[in-house]
């Protein structure tokens, strides 16, 4: 028998809303871009899409949500309603973060994966063979530190890559990220197959907050 999971996925961690569903392995999609309101629109965004692709929300058999880094309110407003739809449908959940988002999820040796952070900043995070080698770190791609290329034939995926890689005396492939929710779905489905626990989703932030937030977000109520 094929496995053949309904998954449902969304982020707002960047100036947008990106939603996509998985449906019989076919995928409905859609990115649209907002500085605010995300948290209005994000709702009403999953409803189309999941009456677009003719699956209701009882159907689904994980969801994913986009952890960042990235804007603290709008990572908060996915993990939010990601927290109480899996509440409310009893269905898991899949954190996944933006590095995972652009890099997937096979192993590739040595990499630092880097993504656009405020004032002309970068949120990088090293693997080495798929697993994360550290914690997130937020740095200056003119001068990132030294010991982010440790690793020999190490190879920097992402935002401003060929500035850090010619830094660290690396390779570099420029990458950007986009469709966020689209980029989850697989992620998810390969680990609901492999029966990889999901646990709770939790905002991954790398830099403090300039306005600490609440311990935890309110749930989302289904209407």
């Amino acid at each position: 028998m094929v496995f053949d999971p309904g998954v449902l996925a969304f982020d707002t961690s960047g100036p947008h809303v990106s939603a996509a569903v998985m449906v019989h392995g076919q995928l409905t999609a859609r990115t649209e871009a907002m500085s605010r309101g995300q948290a209005e629109r994000l709702m009403p965004l999953l409803e189309e899409l999941l009456q677009e692709a003719g699956l209701a929300y009882g159907k689904c058999d994980a969801l994913a949500v986009g952890i960042g880094p990235g804007n603290f309110t709008g990572i908060r407003i996915a993990v939010s309603a990601a927290r109480g739809l899996s509440l409310g449908l009893g269905v898991p959940c899949f954190g996944i973060s933006s590095f995972d988002m652009l890099r997937g999820d096979v192993g590739h040796g040595a990499e630092i994966v880097s993504l656009p952070a405020p004032r002309d900043q970068c949120y990088v995070q090293a693997y080495r063979d798929g697993a994360p080698q550290g914690a997130p770190r937020l740095i200056d791609p003119a001068s990132p530190p030294g010991d982010l290329g440790l690793h020999t034939a190490v190879v920097v995926r992402g935002h401003r890559a060929a500035e850090i890689a010619r830094a660290l005396g690396a390779t570099a492939e420029e990458v950007a990220l986009t469709d966020h929710a689209a980029r989850m779905v697989p992620l998810a489905a390969r680990r609901l197959a492999r029966q990889t626990p999901p646990g709770r989703p939790a905002p991954l932030y790398v830099r403090p907050a300039d306005a600490a937030p609440p311990s935890d977000p309110p749930p989302v109520i289904l209407p």
